[in-house]
């Protein structure tokens, strides 16, 4: 009977966790679709302030800027690693930073010096447990990102590209990612953010010629105002895939982990079954053994 109270007790408990997995799930799939939304939303405008830098240093051949300009001099490179805030999402954050660690990797054989900057509280605690320094880190949003954080990001990163290596500066950034494909197909994704690497692509007729924007004051002017937005809004897009990337990926994680607990409590039942199928068949042979010694002890 302890063996059978204690299969009951499991069951209980694993039929409670079951109940956990599946409000995570159910939660992360109404989240899936708005972060899909967000994505859908920013497209617009990271679409028309990409125009509009092309066409603006497309047209105006020999123009100068900064963020447009290798740096050789300057050894440092920002790698920006974006994780979630809260776990329960399988791999998603391990394959984040297992890129991270192997551009880490290709970076200093290279010869340059890489300098994370961390987007979620799972990368901080994982360079925090081993004692990684890191240039700066963000957390409490990467479920749902806004701009004003993507914005706060980009100005850090792009101050410290600005600056140089003896200004505690950086010569190039990286970003590490996941961007959403499908639901069930999320990519881990590596991606230089600058120097920009303009190339001049032939458009084809669909796609029109490029327009020819009057900029003002200038165009150095207007280079001054449109890169570094175009920097955020690229890191902003690309938290917007890394959270609906997490929702997708905790959805999948919680609903294997549902499926896993129902076997379970299937296997459990089973087991109980068995023990008190067990049990009475040991009570039934009991009281017919004591019958039938009662009965042979009345013939005497």
């Amino acid at each position: 009977m302890a063996q059978l109270r204690q299969l009951r007790q499991q069951i209980r408990s694993v039929a409670s966790t079951a109940k956990i997995t599946r409000a995570q799930e159910m939660i992360a799939t109404s989240r899936i679709v708005k972060a899909q939304q967000a994505v859908a939303a920013s497209k617009p405008y990271a679409d028309q302030i990409t125009a509009a830098l092309t066409a603006l240093v497309s047209h105006h051949v020999g123009i100068d800027h900064p963020l447009l300009n290798e740096q050789p001099e300057d050894k440092r490179s920002a790698v920006l690693v974006i994780t979630s805030d809260r776990g329960f999402c399988g791999g998603y954050n391990a394959n984040v930073i297992r890129e991270a660690e192997a551009l880490i990797a290709r970076l200093r054989e290279k010869g340059r010096e890489p300098v994370p900057y961390l987007v979620g509280n799972k990368a901080v605690t994982w360079y925090s447990f081993r004692d990684r320094e890191f240039a700066d880190s963000w957390k409490g949003f990467s479920d749902r990102p806004d701009f004003a954080s993507a914005e706060r990001v980009g100005r850090r990163l792009t101050e410290d590209f600005l600056k140089t290596d003896e200004q505690g500066g950086v010569g190039e950034i990286h970003v590490v990612y996941t961007e959403f494909q499908t639901m069930l197909s999320q990519v881990v994704q590596v991606r230089r953010l600058v120097p920009l690497e303009i190339s001049e692509a032939e458009r084809s007729e669909a796609q029109g010629v490029l327009p020819a924007y009057e900029f003002e004051p200038t165009a150095q002017a207007a280079l001054d105002l449109l890169l570094p937005n175009y920097i955020e809004s690229r890191i902003f897009h690309m938290m917007l895939q890394s959270a609906a990337s997490e929702h997708a990926a905790r959805r999948r994680a919680m609903k294997s982990a549902t499926d896993n607990a129902n076997d379970l409590i299937g296997v459990y039942t089973r087991q109980m079954n068995q023990v008190r199928q067990a049990a009475i068949t040991q009570e039934i042979s009991e009281i017919v053994g004591g019958a039938d010694a009662l009965a042979d002890s009345g013939g005497e």
